[in-house]
């Protein structure tokens, strides 16, 4: 069944909204909803705004959690500050290959996947030549769902600072990019649940009638 076969009856083509609270369908001209009381909006107000707002300021933090050291490994006397992909290569070097797999991933594949699909998703809103609604939707829910698991980095290093401490011959410490990539992951998160993939559907809708 094609995207516009299966979009040709919506809830906002009848004037309905859906509250976001309790999810009760009711005429988006209330302005409450009537079982709640929370505001009621037919969309996302300005979603697309405040979307490309917070990748932007993600991806400011982005720069910063990459340039200053994410960890700071005190060996025999000596510190070492390592960047994420430094952090990556130093544990590789101790043996570590699974913990540098699970940081290399989260840290850099991980962002840098979310971040192209949400700029991805913002810009094919009204662009004609992107992928169908039925892709775009998938997409957008897979980038929902890799974002619950973006911290797992930062726990690792929680961890090695917690757990690495061989007599004082290895202490590893977080460093200052630790705090600049959970911000890059708080916002990126916050960017996904701002963008209303349903305005993907509104404008397949207006270009089809």
């Amino acid at each position: 069944m094609s995207d516009t076969t299966a979009m040709s009856d919506t809830a906002a083509s009848r004037n309905l909204a859906s509250c976001h609270v309790c999810c009760k369908l009711a005429p988006a001209n209330l302005h409450a909803c009537p079982r709640c009381g929370s505001a009621l909006h037919l969309r996302k107000v300005d979603s697309l705004q405040r979307t490309l707002a917070l990748l932007i300021t993600a991806s400011i933090l982005y720069i910063p959690a990459n340039v200053y050291p994410i960890m700071i490994t005190d060996q025999l006397g000596a510190s070492e500050e390592s960047t994420i992909l430094g952090g990556v290569v130093l544990l590789i070097n101790l043996g570590s290959v699974p913990v540098a797999a699970v940081i290399f991933i989260a840290s850099v594949m991980v962002p840098m996947g979310k971040f192209l699909a949400m700029y991805y998703l913002v810009w094919s809103v009204n662009s004609p030549q992107a992928a169908s609604g039925r892709q775009r939707t998938v997409l957008y829910q897979l980038t929902e769902l890799i974002g619950k698991w973006s911290m797992v980095d930062v726990f690792v290093v929680a961890i090695l600072v917690a757990l690495v401490h061989l007599g004082g011959i290895l202490v590893i410490r977080p460093g200052v990019a630790a705090l600049a990539f959970a911000g890059v992951v708080m916002v990126t998160m916050v960017a996904a649940r701002s963008f209303d993939p349903r305005l993907i559907w509104d404008r397949l809708e207006e270009t089809s009638d």
